[in-house]
């Protein structure tokens, strides 16, 4: 199947695009997206984040991932997920949609909001796209995390997977189906005091040579060190 494409020379691409997935659900990937565009930011780079579609539980009292990327952005939540977008179950995207009695949204619905809102204009440094769920989790009725790479072609691909047990199963089961795209593996939550995070860590990139950060600072030199498109 063809996917939708993001054609450039009608829609407004930043200078580099970053797309943010992970290993499963809980991982800590609003958090790499936030912590990412606060860095970008403090050090003079405009930047703006888009979360293409988002479910949450209504009973939890705290912020939605839009929100939250919508202070570290300083944009506003409903240019970081368009409202009928967001859906109060906490379930994959398309499958809340479907328990609201609500249309599942397409990948080409998805990626043609991405570039709502004026802060996604021409002259952008940095665009963060945050996915939900996992890598291989409904993102649409029609794709997953993979099939939004396809067809935004991110500069970067931060895929964001815990730190403790079960890290190197997470991190190899989904990163071969990244392998298209320019990698960092953040191991969020990584205390340098535990023998199995360090272990975790060593076995990833020394035998797997997966490019592994612990924190985001080191994945924004490089970010930044690339060139743009």
């Amino acid at each position: 199947m063809r996917w939708p494409s993001w054609d450039s020379a009608s829609v407004p691409r930043p200078e580099r695009l970053v797309l943010v997935v992970g290993t499963g659900t809980e991982v800590g990937k609003t958090w790499v997206a936030c912590a990412l565009a606060r860095a970008l930011r403090a050090a003079g780079v405009e930047v703006a984040a888009r979360k293409p579609a988002q479910s949450f539980d209504p009973a939890d009292p705290g912020p939605t991932d839009a929100e939250l990327l919508a202070v570290a952005t300083g944009e506003k939540a409903g240019e970081v997920c368009r409202p009928e977008l967001t859906y109060p179950v906490p379930m994959a995207p398309p499958m809340a949609a479907a328990a609201l009695g609500r249309p599942a949204p397409t990948m080409a619905e998805l990626v043609g909001g991405l570039a709502d809102g004026p802060a996604w204009g021409d002259g952008l440094g940095v665009g963060i796209v945050e996915a939900a769920g996992g890598v291989r989790s409904p993102l649409a009725d029609d794709g997953d995390s993979v099939d939004l790479a396809r067809a935004i072609r991110p500069d970067l691909v931060v895929l964001v997977a815990d730190a403790g047990l079960g890290t190197i199963h997470a991190v190899r089961s989904a990163a071969p189906a990244l392998a298209d795209w320019p990698l960092a593996v953040v191991l969020n939550r990584y205390d340098a005091g535990s023998d199995l995070h360090r272990r975790n860590r060593a076995w990833l990139a020394e035998r797997d040579r997966l490019p592994v950060y612990t924190d985001v600072a080191a994945v924004l030199g490089d970010l930044l060190a690339r060139d743009s498109r």
